[in-house]
């Protein structure tokens, strides 16, 4: 005798219900929001650095956590603009609120409270979402103040959750992860299952050269330095990328060649592992270095960066 189709109903697995939605990770310049994007996420995105105002544009880590889909957008840090650039960057750190879920300030910890700081919980008064506040670097403070940092800035705006993480070693990010997934709204995941970002990879391998330029040259070189991906060939050998970095200057040219050509090899060598590491793939790269003065003021070029030039 067969079963009726309630009785097979009965005994079926549960389909699980998907989630997914967005996260914007925002805060002053190094606060460590790329660096903390990379945890979450579980894999390299967003370019890391010491030197400031390094994120220039949105950038969307892709993390998966069983059936739930979390964008977490990283946006450029927060600082007072005084340039087309600058100005630039900030109407793109706060537009990656607008379609957020929740928005996570990230803070670091050992900096705590500074001017910039208290203009930006200022201005995050009116950004009608949810605001967590993610006190990152734990790591590099004595526990006993961290309790009375929490109490200060939530004396300054109330967030409605507080977490402690390192996202150099991970202490406290799991927390944060496990309490991302319940604020995702059921519904499709937003991106491919096995996607981790949504730069294309000719823009993640130029961030990831920017990477290596400012890890040799940031004492040296101005931050609007500029890489581009000129032509991506892939062969059976691997692939063969062409990238031109772009300078202001001839003497920032010179700078970025280094004597005898020693400092363009290194940042050639460094980025080609990277970018290998990215693609999983052997990787053939070829540097070159022009001057073009004035790109801070071309759309072109912003467009480029996925930002707009600012009309005034």
């Amino acid at each position: 005798m067969s079963e009726h189709p309630a009785d097979m109903s009965q005994n079926a697995e549960p389909i699980a219900v998907t989630r997914a939605g967005f996260v914007a990770l925002m805060g002053p310049t190094n606060a460590g929001k790329s660096t903390l994007l990379n945890r979450l996420v579980g894999a390299k995105v967003a370019i890391v650095s010491h030197k400031v105002q390094t994120t220039r544009s949105l950038i969307r880590g892709i993390g998966m956590f069983d059936e739930t889909q979390v964008v977490f957008v990283d946006t450029p840090g927060l600082f007072t603009p005084r340039r087309a650039l600058d100005r630039a960057m900030m109407n793109s750190a706060w537009s990656g609120a607008k379609d957020a879920e929740c928005v996570c300030f990230v803070l670091d910890a050992a900096k705590g409270v500074s001017e910039i700081v208290d203009q930006a919980l200022e201005e995050l008064r009116a950004v009608r979402k949810p605001k967590w506040l993610v006190l990152n670097k734990i790591d590099t403070i004595d526990q006993s103040a961290l309790l009375p940092l929490i109490a200060q800035i939530n004396e300054k705006l109330a967030f409605d959750e507080t977490f402690p993480v390192s996202a150099t070693t991970g202490e406290g990010c799991g927390a944060l992860i496990a309490a991302l997934r319940t604020t995702m709204r059921p519904g499709p995941w937003l991106y491919p299952e096995d996607q981790i970002s949504d730069l294309p990879m000719r823009m993640l391998a130029a961030e990831l050269t920017r990477e290596k330029l400012y890890a040799r040259l940031h004492q040296e070189l101005p931050y609007v330095s500029h890489v581009v991906t000129e032509d991506w060939k892939t062969t059976p050998k691997g692939h063969r990328v062409e990238q031109t970095i772009y300078v202001e200057r001839e003497s920032q040219r010179k700078i970025v060649l280094g004597k005898g050509g020693q400092t363009i090899k290194w940042i050639s060598t460094e980025a080609r592992k990277a970018i290998g590491d990215a693609v999983e793939a052997p990787v053939h790269l070829f540097l070159f270095v022009k001057v073009r003065s004035g790109w801070t003021t071309d759309p072109a070029r912003y467009a480029e960066m996925g930002l707009e030039l600012p009309s005034k």
